[in-house]
Parts: structure tokens; C-alpha cells; sequence
């Protein structure tokens, strides 16, 4: 009697922070996996940043642009046969034309060749701020969760909270010796933030476990929901600082946005730039839990939690030097 053969599962998005922990959890479970990068003028895995090849060792790598439908389907799917694909690609600046190119348009594509190619289940790494769509890139992500959800194929779709290297941008500042920045009193928001590796492991999870099929997903990380006075209070502790923080008013990332919006009529590329603006107010002022739509509230204890790092654990490990956030364009400051 043989064993079934391992599930075989394209992962978009491979090359970015989460894809790239996803891809590890994946190879861990002992799936065949093959991942997509885009194109390099050298295409092999030893040129791949070293940050990148301890997790996607074990995989196929395939280059492969995947917001352009016919690389995608000639170079990515490459008519081949998958069991499932989970994406993880999100748009890198969150405005308006990346947004829909990327959240919304290449997800579409590759929903479509995965429907053509009878793959049956569709993973895809949205964000729970899709709660209290007023951005962009939350209706272009919306948007494509629909599609999936409507689909016929089952789907995992998950929205997880605020992510480790978003919340460390203040990290050099404090060390510095500058201030905490916060808004208002720094309590009007909070978060479960979730590790890169947590968070992969949970999403490579929903291809085994059926309690998260055809759901959307809130993931949170382990602990108690954290606000940024909390997170500032605990790095001034461990570089035994006194505590200095400095209120930023929440009115003036809304000035800056609305003023860049009416410029952005006039000028087009202030448009983005207001954009940004508009993302920055929103974090600043949103809570990253699960909306309670009946109560009118954020809840953290509605908020499901995974996985075993929480982000002063990395916050002790960063301050030792034993790891170096990537922030990307992810940052909050």
C-alpha cells in the first residue's frame, strides 16, 4: 500500500516577508512547493538574497511576473498540476493603480488559470483592516475577496492583524534617545500583532485544517492586545530609559490628506501622496482587532490568536542584535 503523493501548492507572493515565512511552513509540512519570483538578470536560487534561501530551500523556484496574466499562466502555472494556491502578493505602496493591479487584478488572474486548471483550493493573505474599508487597497482587496469567495473553489481567506515589522520602525528613534511617538494619549488604538513565522504557519495550516475552509480568517497573534503607549513604555525598559514620548495631534495627518487630496485634482502625483496620507490617518487612528459591528467597537477578545512569539519577544531579540526588522514598505514611522 503506497502513500498518498504530497499536496502540491504554487505560492505567489513568494519572495516577500510572509511569503517567504509561508513558503517555510509549507516545505515543513511536506508539501511540494513552488514558488514564484519575479524575474532577475540571474535566475537562480543562490542569487536570491541569503535572507531568502533558508526559506525556500526545498522549493521549486519559478520567474515569473505574476501581475502579467499571460507569464502567469505560461511561466507561473506553466501547465502543470497543483492542488492549491495560496497568495500572499499585496500591493507594495497600497495606492489606488497598485492596489487594484496587484491586489485585486493579479489575484483575479490567477484565481481564473487556477479555475481553468481544476486547482480546488484557493488561499489568499488579505488584511482585517478590510473591516472598515475607506482605502484603496482595502476595496481592491475586498473586491477580490468576493470574487474568491464566489468562485466555486474552497477558500481560507485571511485577515490578519498588525505584523512585527510594521511596529518597528520607532525601534532606532528610541535608541537614539529621541521620543516615542504616539497620537493623542496613545491609547486610542490597539493590536495582536503577529509574527511573520506564526502568521506563515497559520496560513499553511488552513490547507489541513477543514474548520478553515470556505472562512474568512482574523488572526491575531499569542497575548493580550497591545496599544502604541504600551509598546514604547516596554522599549524604554529594556534600554533602561526614562520614558519620553511626544504626542502627534491625529487632526494634522488628516489636514495633510485632505490638503494633498484637493492638490492631488490639480496635480496628479500629489494624488499618491495623499493617499499615503490618508493610510498613515487610518493606522493611526483604527484599531487592528476584530470590528464588533453590533457594539460599534474594536474587540480583542473576539480576536483569535496564534502561534508563540509576541512582539516584545522581538523587541528582546532586536535589541540584543539577534535579528534586524525588514521593514520594507510596510512602516508605520
Amino acid at each position: 500500500m503506497t502513500s498518498a503523493a504530497p499536496m502540491r501548492v504554487l505560492l505567489l507572493g513568494a519572495s516577500g516577508t510572509i511569503g517567504k515565512a509561508t513558503a517555510h511552513a509549507l516545505i515543513g509540512r511536506g508539501y511540494q512547493v513552488v514558488c514564484l519570483i519575479r524575474p532577475q538578470k540571474e535566475t537562480q536560487l543562490e542569487n536570491v538574497e541569503p535572507s531568502s534561501q533558508k526559506y525556500l530551500e526545498g522549493a521549486e523556484i519559478r520567474w515569473c511576473d505574476a501581475s502579467d496574466p499571460l507569464q502567469l499562466r505560461s511561466d507561473g502555472f506553466a501547465n502543470d498540476r497543483f492542488d492549491a494556491v495560496v497568495s500572499c502578493m499585496a500591493s507594495r505602496t497600497g495606492t489606488p493603480k497598485d492596489a487594484w493591479l496587484v491586489d485585486y487584478q493579479a489575484n483575479l488572474h490567477a484565481l481564473q488559470i487556477a479555475k481553468d486548471t481544476d486547482v480546488q483550493h484557493f488561499v489568499m493573505l488579505s488584511a482585517i483592516c478590510v473591516q472598515k474599508p475607506l482605502l484603496a487597497f482595502q476595496h481592491a482587496k475586498l473586491a477580490f475577496e468576493n470574487a474568491l469567495i464566489n468562485s466555486g473553489l474552497t477558500y481560507s481567506i485571511v485577515r490578519p492583524t498588525a505584523f512585527f515589522k510594521s511596529l518597528s520602525g520607532q525601534l532606532k528613534r528610541v535608541k537614539l534617545g529621541k521620543p516615542f511617538l504616539i497620537f493623542g494619549d496613545g491609547k486610542q488604538t490597539a493590536c495582536k500583532p503577529i509574527s511573520d513565522d506564526d502568521l506563515g504557519d497559520y496560513i499553511a495550516g488552513c490547507l489541513e485544517s477543514s474548520n478553515r475552509h470556505n472562512r474568512i480568517l482574523p488572526i491575531g497573534g499569542p497575548g493580550p492586545a497591545i496599544t502604541p503607549l504600551e509598546q514604547g513604555a516596554y522599549l524604554f525598559k529594556l534600554l533602561g530609559k526614562t520614558p519620553r514620548f511626544k504626542s502627534v495631534p491625529l487632526g494634522l495627518l488628516g489636514g495633510i490628506a485632505s490638503v494633498l487630496g484637493f492638490l492631488g485634482k490639480v496635480i496628479p502625483a500629489l494624488a499618491d501622496k495623499a493617499e499615503l496620507a490618508k493610510i498613515g490617518r487610518y493606522y493611526a487612528s483604527e484599531s487592528m482587532l476584530v470590528w464588533d459591528a453590533n457594539a460599534q467597537r474594536y474587540d480583542a477578545d473576539l480576536t483569535p490568536s496564534h502561534g508563540t512569539q509576541t512582539l516584545f519577544d522581538a523587541y528582546d531579540e532586536w535589541i540584543k542584535g539577534e535579528a534586524i526588522p525588514e521593514r520594507g514598505d510596510h512602516a508605520v514611522f
